[in-house]
């Protein structure tokens, strides 16, 4: 019944095996290319170690140590709140998307109800309230104790901390769910795909990347590279948990050896996956269905493919599953050049 689900829930032009065979092969480029920076990197950080023959070894050591510049846990709210300017004028410098000023983002404490879900989100309004807030939602970290939060801020480290920024608000959700909330069409903005939403917060990350953001650091790079093998490790996790059998102990292996995740947040992930099913695959999926439709597009149209015009026309129809975007798309362009 995986495959149906899939099908349903996701709404791809991929199917579930499609899906976990290309994020089997994406999981290995991501180890090529971080073994890579750490090599490049081990004489600036760790250069009186022997680097260990074995490459997953060398690079978790590396991002561990790099991990270890981060913000101080008091100050947590206030570094994203000082980010997001930043990212906004990235963006216009660079003319990547339009990012509406009059559309207000507010960064605050999570409200209590919200507390132990997610360590950042974002509560949009509706297409009823176009006009409303938008809240950055960021977890606190007082009555932590020391050894628990100085994990959670390694994990949110300074380089980690700007792509989560990129994910959860600008140009990921918080841009993404202001173009949704003015298309004309209410159903795709009521009825959103999950996959659609997630791969575009995805999505961002590498594009803003790609554009110089971060000024092309090798530290960025490992640390998006690390950040990116979370949503592919998602889909493998998912997929080989509810068709292949795979038993905790391989899970963790996966998450913590191969993902180089934290413990305690390969352990939550084990928890999700085992209660839920399909949902973990929205991130990869709408991702690389975003990503290799922009691909496909940059060849068909070789100089005239404009990036920003790229961006806003594919927000325009809401938040649709991607396939159907495409259709449009296509079926638009095919209009107007005949």
């Amino acid at each position: 019944m995986y495959a149906k689900k899939f099908e349903y829930d996701i709404q791809s032009g991929y199917t579930a095996d499609q899906i976990y065979q290309k994020a089997l092969k994406h999981k290995n480029y991501l180890h090529q290319k971080m073994y890579g920076l750490t090599e490049k990197l081990w004489h600036k950080y760790l250069s009186g170690t022997h680097i260990p023959d074995d490459s997953l070894k060398a690079i978790r050591m590396m991002i561990d140590k790099i991990s270890e510049k981060h913000v101080k846990a008091d100050s947590f709210q206030a570094a994203i709140s000082q980010q997001l300017p930043v990212l906004i004028d990235f963006i216009k410098k660079k003319d990547l998307i339009y990012i509406d000023p009059s559309k207000p983002l507010v960064v605050r404490k999570e409200p209590d109800y919200m507390a132990g879900v997610a360590g950042a989100s974002i509560s949009a309004p509706g297409p009823y309230d176009k006009n409303g807030n938008t809240y950055y939602n960021v977890g606190s970290l007082s009555g932590w104790d020391k050894a628990k939060a100085e994990s959670y801020l390694r994990e949110y480290n300074y380089y980690i901390l700007q792509i989560l920024n990129i994910h959860e608000a600008i140009p990921g959700h918080y841009t993404q769910l202001v173009y949704s909330n003015q298309s004309p069409s209410l159903i795709k903005s009521l009825f959103g795909s999950n996959a659609m939403i997630e791969g575009w917060a995805v999505y961002t990350e590498r594009m803003m990347l790609e554009n110089g953001y971060g000024d092309n650091a090798d530290e960025m790079w490992l640390m998006y590279y690390k950040w990116n093998l979370r949503s592919t490790c998602n889909t493998i996790l998912d997929y080989s948990v509810h068709t292949k059998d795979m038993s905790r102990e391989e899970a963790m292996h996966l998450l913590v050896d191969e993902a180089f995740q934290q413990t305690t947040e390969a352990e939550n992930k084990w928890r999700r996956v085992s209660v839920t099913q399909v949902q973990l695959c929205c991130y990869y999926t709408g991702y690389t269905e975003i990503y290799d439709f922009r691909e496909e597009l940059k060849k068909q149209m070789g100089d005239k493919f404009d990036l920003k015009k790229f961006h806003e026309k594919f927000l325009s129809y809401g938040s649709a599953p991607v396939k159907y975007i495409k259709e449009l798309m296509l079926a638009e362009m095919n209009t107007s050049t005949n």
